[in-house]
């Protein structure tokens, strides 16, 4: 074979070779022409996923609810909702957003949203009938062929704009500051939470133990630092779409003045007294100073304190546990209750506290009885009260003993009307040997003078409830 032939063989691979190239290439172009015009197209952000999530079984005034929407592709474009009546609606929500070009695969989008919304009854003032129609809609990016793709959502709830109906029972409801009182009263079915609320305090009703369906009682008491009672209190119904009936039902407040008093802290009682506190309160932080240290316990711990009974009061037992007068413990009042207080060191006011209970002294280590009967729910160490003894009574009425030395009951303990629970002491915050006691409804404490007083017991409490109660005004051999 001849050098020349040779040379033309290889001149003709090599023009078949880029030839085959040149086609690839062609090939590989009209691909890529077929691949971008199929996006542009044909590559939509794909139907959103699109939730309407609400926890109420109905809509009410104020009705809270969630809309969850997604499209992870390229992104939402419009977020829409509204509330429908038939061929009436409101736009209650409406958003659009900037997808992502259809081009690409990474870059800028919204590609979820999450939004808490309400209906209000004050945006949709007309607003009829029975029944509400929530209805979401969310749009993704389409293409030049193609419409944005869309995901709707709706939900029909029953429509519920009347508070629930109460009516008060009880006549002659006369309450004072710092005092208790009860109200009988009927509410409709649809009421899920209702009682007496006083300021910040609330109190709820319990079923009226033999009485009719819809009959309910409501053992209150009046905040001792509230002055406006008769604006104030309140009895109250909610349903369960956040429909409230709100009415005053006092008819007559009783304001009662406050002793105020002064106590000097001295060295001698803070390096007693603070040093044990702190060792059996753990989580009270030492502020590195025996003063700080006692203004800390006076006024922090007092309130985790106070927290702590109300939340106890939540154990209450719903029946009355006691149906003779409370009793009160043989010995002399040294402090009365809602005393306002000032503590000065060394002739300055360094803290202001309300004593919220009756300081009874007789000798060290004195019985103390039980002022009524009941069930112990807590027997131990309670920071300001040092050892103390909790008892309920039923129905949120619950009695305080605090600064013992000797606790003789435990948790769980039935107790007889003057059961001996313990001895007096000065453990806690206790300048001496004594019992600091107190009654408290819902874990907010009450002067207990009226409950020491068989004719309150009778007039306020026992001609509302009447058998319901069963108190008896005397025991066998004692008269009245």
């Amino acid at each position: 074979m001849t050098r020349a032939y040779t040379m033309r063989l290889d001149a003709y691979a090599v023009r078949r070779n880029q030839g085959r190239g040149r086609r690839r290439i062609t090939f590989l172009l009209l691909l890529l022409i077929i691949g971008l015009g199929g996006l542009v197209l044909f590559r939509t952000g794909g139907t959103p996923e699109l939730r309407l999530v609400m926890d109420l079984p109905a809509i009410g005034p104020k009705t809270p609810f969630r809309v969850v929407a997604s499209s992870p592709r390229r992104g939402l474009t419009e977020l829409r909702v509204r509330a429908r009546q038939k061929d009436k609606y409101v736009m209650v929500y409406e958003a659009t957003y900037e997808p992502r070009p259809v081009w690409a695969f990474w870059g800028p989008m919204t590609s979820q949203m999450a939004i808490d919304l309400e209906i209000d009854r004050a945006k949709i003032p007309n607003v009829r009938g029975k029944v509400l129609t929530l209805e979401a809609e969310a749009k993704t990016a389409g293409t030049f062929l193609l419409k944005s793709p869309t995901a709707t959502v709706a939900k029909t709830l029953p429509l519920r704009l009347r508070p629930p109906r109460v009516s008060v029972q009880s006549a002659s409801i006369f309450a004072a500051q710092g005092g208790a009182e009860v109200v009988v009263y009927t509410v409709a079915s649809s009421a899920i939470r209702h009682g007496v609320q006083a300021g910040d305090w609330f109190f709820p009703g319990y079923p009226l133990p033999g009485g009719r369906e819809g009959d309910y009682f409501c053992l209150f008491a009046v905040p001792y630092d509230m002055d406006n009672g008769d604006e104030a209190m309140r009895l109250y119904a909610e349903d369960d779409v956040g429909n409230i009936t709100s009415a005053r039902f006092l008819d007559k407040f009783i304001r009662r003045p406050f002793k105020t008093d002064s106590i000097t802290v001295s060295d001698r009682f803070m390096q007693l007294v603070v040093p044990r506190i702190l060792a059996k309160t753990p989580e009270l932080e030492d502020k590195g100073d025996l003063l700080n240290n006692y203004i800390s316990i006076n006024s922090e711990l007092r309130q985790k304190n106070a927290e702590f009974l109300v939340e106890l009061s939540k154990k209450t037992t719903k029946k009355f546990l006691w149906h003779l007068p409370f009793v009160q413990m043989p010995a002399k009042v040294v402090s009365s209750f809602a005393d306002r207080r000032t503590y000065l060191y060394k002739g300055k006011k360094v803290d202001k506290q309300d004593h919220l209970g009756f300081d009874l002294a007789s000798v060290r280590r004195a019985e103390i009885p039980a002022a009524n009967a009941g069930r112990v729910i807590f027997a131990d160490y309670l920071g300001i009260y040092g050892n103390a003894v909790v008892i309920d009574h039923g129905f949120g009425l619950q009695s305080l003993y605090a600064h013992m030395s000797k606790i003789s009951v435990q948790p769980g303990d039935e107790v007889e009307r003057g059961q001996t629970i313990g001895r007096t002491g000065a453990t806690g915050l206790a300048l001496g040997d004594h019992l600091h006691f107190t009654l408290m409804i819902s874990g907010l404490p009450v002067t207990p003078i009226e409950w020491w007083d068989s004719h309150w017991i009778h007039d306020r409490l026992a001609l509302k409830l009447g058998d319901a109660l069963g108190f008896k005004s005397k025991e066998r051999g004692q008269s009245r």
